[in-house]
């Protein structure tokens, strides 16, 4: 949630909240997870829609098949632009999201998703298969997570080998590239939550998906590109969101 709201104000765009579960961790690990009650997602959400003007939603953290169903009836009907970011293990490797919830995650939430931002493992643990090993697997992967319901789906190459890192958006008319040299650095935290939210800030500004989606690409290269500057944690540290913005960025 952090991630999401400080790449929001680098973008330019006001974020609100909804807090599906709370999490205790740091860099190196999480060390515990509380879920919040249906009934107070389902009250955060009706906060949030009931005055502001949401122009776009971006989903990451579900924790559970309740927290799903209440997010789902939330957005029932509201028209917005929904990119949905299935995080299911955190990068120090701890289990976010149960087995019991892929079912509901397949066929409660997809269908609301204008656009999934699955890694490889993410995208292999919805389809039940083995992760793509190559574009050719990662385009397949793509067009069978469409059939699942999305409406559009962003293959994320991070988890792939080789010296450049290539994400495919992958829609009904077609695939767009997008590929950036792969930078060595171990402060990668938050780089799925945070291309996920630079997304949804475009799709806010009525950006088109395709231009969203190389902005948000470009933003989060620099901000990986400057986040072993900030050392924060002695585990994998966060990327610099405000790398473009502060002085000495």
């Amino acid at each position: 949630m952090q991630a999401d709201l400080k790449t929001f104000s680098a973008l330019g765009v006001y974020g609100a909240s909804v807090i599906t579960a709370l999490t205790a961790q740091n860099t190196r690990t999480v060390a515990r997870v509380e879920p919040a009650s249906p009934a107070m997602i389902a009250a955060q959400m009706a906060a949030v829609f009931d005055d502001l003007d949401v122009r776009a939603v971006k989903l990451g953290m579900l924790g559970d098949a309740d927290a799903i169903a209440a997010v789902a009836d939330g957005l029932a009907g509201r028209g917005l632009p929904v990119v949905l970011d299935p995080v299911m293990v955190a990068k120090s490797g701890d289990m976010l999201l149960p087995d019991s919830a892929l079912d509901a995650l397949r066929s409660v939430m997809l269908p609301h998703a204008t656009l999934l931002t699955p890694n490889l493992p993410e995208a292999a643990r919805l389809l039940d298969c083995a992760p793509a090993r190559d574009a050719a697997e990662m385009a397949r992967q793509g067009r069978a997570l469409l059939d699942l319901g999305a409406r559009a789906v962003l293959m994320k190459g991070g988890h792939a080998e080789g010296a450049s890192c290539t994400d495919l958006l992958v829609t009904a008319q077609g695939i767009t590239e997008f590929t950036a040299p792969r930078q060595a650095t171990g402060n990668t935290h938050g780089t799925g939550c945070t291309l996920s939210a630079a997304i949804a800030a475009g799709l806010a500004q009525g950006l088109d998906l395709p231009l969203a989606v190389g902005v948000a690409h470009r933003y989060l290269q620099g901000a990986i590109a400057a986040a072993d500057g900030l050392a924060v944690g002695s585990g994998h540290g966060p990327v610099h969101h405000f790398h473009a913005v502060w002085a000495d960025g």
